[in-house]
């Protein structure tokens, strides 16, 4: 069933609750699925691109709070889809809107339902952020059919083992390998009619990639052939690769032990760009350690300065975990950009192989557009290795 306008009587027949582990209770009515969940809590300060949001595997299990009151202006499509599904376990926001957009093709609340996917609306948004960045990160339960008490739901929450120490990449990641958009279709259908001829041959890992990754690096004359997660290092290197790409993806790098034993052969025998995740797992594999951030970094306003240049660049970022700097010292890689609102490692270098990697996201749409040439730096890395 379509449901455009929200009225008062429609509010009070889907009710819904958010509840942290804590006991904090947020309530609201169902605009989705009519599934009960356990995820993780983050808040995203975009103003715009919830599709990207939702649609972005490094979400998988979370629910996504977004800080922005009114979400749902241009409903959802197909020709901005970012992965082949939405991986995240819940959606939460203040106010859902009827769409009004000629290029959707769905309302929000149908695409949430057709996947299964729990959401909730009508909560004081602005409270629960205030909450999380207070109190951290929190484990809860969102509850939409009814079925479960508040007493039921904190203890599940409570009782969840969370994301951290766990391997959610494997759970995101393609089964099979696959060659990026040969006929260069959609990359058209997004405007790159002036695509560069596919000179270098790239193997992305595929952690939770998303597709404008994959666009950028096509953009940039490079064809694309993407790998499971778990490939092995010595499957890879037999494909006679250009480059190497390691992707994006969800909860925690120390976990995806095989991730970083495979970046250990890597290093060094082919050139290597990593972005989020696959920054963590670079540099993980370099020696260093990450840790789990407070509240994580989610949004498209974040300021981060290069240390090569000393220029600012605005980012789109969406990470849990950094890189330690306290443990890059006696490693072979260095810090290249760091975030401005609290220092954190944004970008690392190796010193003597042709490696580099940054955390946050140069390929966001809609996003900054500062960072995007680093892609072109990636192809320029190759060239110089070649």
């Amino acid at each position: 069933m379509t449901e455009k306008n929200w009225n008062w009587k429609e509010k009070r027949t889907r009710p819904a609750f958010l509840v942290l582990a804590d006991g904090t209770l947020y309530k609201g009515y169902s605009v989705g699925a009519k599934v009960n969940r356990v995820g993780e809590v983050v808040f995203n300060t975009g103003m715009s691109g919830y599709q990207e949001i939702i649609q972005d595997p490094s979400y998988c299990g979370q629910f996504v709070c977004m800080t922005y009151p009114e979400i749902g202006n241009t409903g959802m499509n197909e020709v901005d889809q970012e992965s082949r599904s939405a991986f995240l376990s819940g959606f939460v926001m203040h106010n859902i809107n009827e769409s009004s957009n000629w290029r959707k093709n769905e309302e929000l609340s149908e695409y949430f339902s057709a996947r299964d996917i729990p959401a909730i609306a009508g909560i004081d948004t602005r409270a629960l952020t205030h909450k999380l960045r207070v109190d951290g990160t929190q484990k809860a339960y969102l509850c939409v059919n009814g079925e479960v008490s508040v007493e039921e739901a904190i203890k599940l929450a409570n009782e969840w083992e969370g994301l951290d120490g766990q391997d959610y990449a494997s759970k995101v990641s393609n089964d099979v390998s696959y060659d990026w958009d040969p006929n260069d279709e959609l990359s058209s259908s997004w405007g790159f009619d002036d695509l560069e001829p596919a000179d270098l041959n790239v193997v992305a890992y595929d952690f939770g990639i998303k597709w404008n990754i994959l666009r950028g690096l096509r953009q940039c004359g490079m064809k694309v052939h993407v790998v499971p997660a778990e490939t092995p290092a010595e499957e890879v290197l037999k494909l006679n690769p250009d480059g190497v790409f390691f992707s994006n993806g969800p909860a925690d790098p120390a976990a995806v032990t095989y991730a970083v034993e495979n970046a250990k052969k890597l290093i060094g025998e082919v050139p290597i760009m990593g972005i989020c995740l696959g920054c963590q797992l670079l540099g993980i594999a370099s020696g260093a350690k990450t840790y789990k951030l407070k509240f994580g970094h989610h949004g498209i306003n974040h300021p981060v300065k290069n240390l090569t240049t000393g220029l600012v660049e605005i980012s789109s970022q969406n990470h849990n975990f950094a890189i330690d700097p306290e443990t890059i010292e006696g490693t072979d890689i260095e810090v290249s950009h760091i975030n401005l609102n609290d220092n954190t490692v944004e970008g690392i270098r190796h010193k003597t192989a042709p490696m580099f990697a940054v955390q946050y996201h140069p390929e966001a749409g809609p996003g900054p557009h500062d960072p995007w040439y680093l892609f072109e730096d990636f192809r320029n890395l190759i060239k110089e290795n070649k």
